[in-house]
């Protein structure tokens, strides 16, 4: 397995990192494939090695909006770590894509048997959370906010 050593994982310690590896197997998507739907049992995630990968959300009466693309090196899929374990946006490959997949179950189980281990992923999570959060935001006042950028005349 060729491993993504920047992004989420590079913002491990490399024992966390390595621990975190230990649960991966390595999976591929053709492109065009939809990994997973908004609101979908969040049972799994990804770290991608190559490829590109949508970020969706859903909008009534209109087809899903585009939120954020992600590439090497980025997790797929945070939902998994916090209760209810439902995705909060669904996802489509753009391109072929080959990643490491973690079972959540097993990675959660290993988070709480070493505190100093879940705290580290928990934190990189929320640095994700807090990113895709500014994205998600920002992609949808471009795509529905007034065009004039909201200032009256």
């Amino acid at each position: 397995m060729t491993v993504v050593r920047h992004g989420f994982l590079g913002a491990l310690s490399p024992g966390h990192r390595d621990r975190l590896l230990a649960f991966a197997r390595d999976v591929s998507f053709l492109g065009g494939t939809r990994i997973f739907e908004e609101d979908g049992v969040a049972d799994r995630f990804w770290i991608i090695r190559s490829g590109l990968v949508a970020l969706d959300v859903h909008v009534p009466g209109r087809r899903a909006a585009v939120v954020e693309t992600l590439g090497e090196g980025d997790l797929l899929g945070w939902s998994w770590l916090f209760e209810p374990y439902r995705w909060h946006l669904g996802a489509q490959t753009r391109s072929a894509v080959l990643a490491s997949e973690f079972d959540a179950e097993r990675v959660r189980a290993a988070c709480e048997e070493d505190p100093a281990f879940g705290l580290a992923v928990t934190h990189c999570v929320a640095q994700v959370i807090a990113r895709r959060l500014k994205s998600t935001r920002t992609r949808l006042l471009d795509l529905y906010g007034p065009p004039d950028g909201g200032e009256t005349g």
